[in-house]
């Protein structure tokens, strides 16, 4: 356990931020979740839809900086990938 001040409130900015990145990135999965899920029941119209949900959520965590963009970027390519090949099929 910390017994220096400085040590102590690093621990605690650790807690809130942790917390608060959490708190993006599961919205982030799930907003993912919700686009792979309409992919495999092959509806083109909510997989479009739920795809523009989580390019915003996705742009947001880069934005914050819970995720790197370069990581960000491969998310949204590789969904938009497959749902423009639901789209063309």
């Amino acid at each position: 356990m910390a017994n220096v001040e400085s040590a102590k409130k690093r621990i605690r900015q650790t807690e809130k931020r942790t917390a608060r990145n959490r708190h993006v990135r599961t919205n982030v999965r799930t907003c993912v979740k919700k686009v792979r899920e309409a992919l495999d029941t092959s509806d083109k119209a909510v997989a479009q839809a739920a795809l523009a949900a989580a390019i915003r959520k996705i742009d947001k965590a880069v934005t914050k900086g819970v995720y790197h963009a370069r990581t960000g970027s491969r998310y949204i390519s590789r969904l938009m990938a497959q749902v423009d090949a639901l789209a063309s099929s």
